[in-house]
């Protein structure tokens, strides 16, 4: 596992130990930051589902600004915390511990507005749908932002959630990526 583009390219990512994390293979990594990015000019992303924080790091790597990271599992946040550590990137991310839906109810009490979120849930357990309804219910994404929802190929997501419509999907594998933003002519966000 590594960074596959920007100032970090080439440089090797801790994975979680254990078997609870499926981690994003590089290939899937590089098509999404090819459809969402694939470089950024600042701004603030969220990586609900942090993982190794390999999705929060790739999009550092290309530009964004700042990242704010949660995973519930404390073997993810510990690895979060050492790939930050050796990137040098503690100024730019905030690391939590928590479940998804919690963390999206604490970041609604900071009136935070999020340019790119990144959700890849565990597959067997991703209630990305209810996570979306979240986010467009506390408008957490900015106008012009994107959410980016990797599943399984046995879910199927709707073409609206909210305020979103989805605007791409593509397919690798069993592995499926959604990119949701505001639905033409919707206003939210900040």
């Amino acid at each position: 596992m590594r960074v596959v583009s920007g100032k970090f390219k080439g440089r090797q990512l801790k994975a979680v130990p254990g078997m609870n994390t499926r981690p994003t293979t590089d290939k899937v990594k590089e098509s999404i930051f090819n459809i969402i990015g694939p470089y950024f000019d600042g701004g603030s992303a969220l990586d609900l589902f942090g993982g190794s924080g390999s999705l929060g790091i790739e999009a550092l790597s290309r530009g964004i600004g700042n990242v704010i990271f949660v995973d519930k599992d404390g073997k993810a946040i510990q690895t979060i915390k050492q790939n930050v550590e050796s990137f040098e990137l503690g100024s730019q991310v905030e690391i939590y511990r928590n479940d998804a839906m919690r963390a999206l109810n604490a970041l609604n009490k900071r009136e935070i507005s999020f340019d790119l979120i990144l959700l890849d849930p565990p597959y067997k357990r991703h209630h990305l749908e209810d996570l979306i309804l979240k986010i467009s219910e506390f408008q957490l994404l900015s106008k012009t932002g994107l959410i980016m929802a990797e599943h399984s190929n046995e879910v199927e997501l709707p073409s609206t959630l909210g305020s979103y419509e989805r605007t791409r999907q593509e397919h690798y594998g069993l592995t499926v990526i959604s990119v949701y933003k505001f639905a033409t002519g919707d206003e939210g966000g900040n």
